[in-house]
């Protein structure tokens, strides 16, 4: 029997699971958490091997931490709950959707590509290059890797400085992510490939980025809505890779009109 992730769970309402991004935990949603903990049952949940669920690394498959997140969550909700993932695991909650579908009613994919890496047929995401040179400095300086990663997060926001400052806070107020942990996000980030399942995605979805994010262009999230059954996007001015950071207000509004929204 594997451990359980952990979740930080507040709030009262239907279930809405959050699932962090890469080398984060689940404590970067706190601003918003507890905004939305007054509509919502929230579930933050640390993903294997990062904040306190570290003990859970030997997970190392987009399919191993989907499973470890459904076996994790499935016990703590009342029904087909409201998921939102961040770019590592809006993937994440995408996978969970194709594979646990009874435990997905609407979906929300923020700053989050069924591709992240680039091809041939994907030009608008980050190229190869890019995570290649994030895997190799691992070894020599993780946390430097983390803090490089935050800054790229940022470029180009109005209020990239205070962004950045409030995403290292966040990051460092845990124990740092098992290298194992940050070596697995890396290579779901290049090699998975969603997009061949993205017609079975048979749900609403939101999909939700910064108009000057460098990783998930306004551009990758109109190519990933275009293979969706059900897809809508918005996009927030002036902001980067993390909008519930820069513009947390902007944020909420978005995510309790999807939720309420009634067909």
């Amino acid at each position: 029997m594997t451990s359980p992730l952990h979740v930080e769970t507040t709030g009262e309402g239907p279930d809405l699971v959050m699932l962090h991004g890469w080398g984060m935990h689940s404590g970067v949603w706190q601003t918003v958490a507890e905004e939305l903990s007054n509509s919502f049952r929230m579930h933050c949940v640390d993903l294997p091997g990062h904040g306190r669920s570290r003990d859970s690394a030997d997970a190392t498959t987009l399919a191993e931490w989907t499973e470890r997140v459904a076996e994790t969550m499935s016990p703590r909700l009342a029904g087909p709950a409201y998921w939102c993932g961040w770019s590592l695991g809006g993937m994440v909650a995408t996978q969970l959707a194709l594979d646990y579908s009874g435990l997905v009613q609407r979906l929300i994919l923020v700053a989050t590509s069924l591709r992240f890496c680039q091809a041939n047929d994907w030009p608008d995401a980050v190229g190869p290059d890019v995570l290649r040179g994030f895997a190799a400095s691992l070894q020599d300086d993780h946390r430097q890797t983390l803090q490089r990663f935050l800054a790229l997060q940022v470029t180009g926001e109005s209020q990239a400085r205070q962004t950045l400052r409030e995403l290292k806070q966040r990051i460092f107020e845990e124990d740092e992510p098992e290298i194992i942990a940050l070596q697995s996000g890396l290579n779901i980030l290049s090699t998975a490939d969603l997009r061949p399942l993205a017609g079975e995605l048979d749900l609403p979805v939101l999909l939700m980025g910064g108009a000057k994010d460098r990783l998930v262009s306004p551009r990758a999230l109109e190519n990933v809505a275009a293979l969706l059954p059900d897809a809508k996007v918005e996009v927030m001015p002036d902001c980067g890779h993390a909008p519930f950071v820069s513009r947390p207000v902007y944020f909420v509004k978005l995510v309790k009109t999807f939720c309420n929204h009634v067909n």
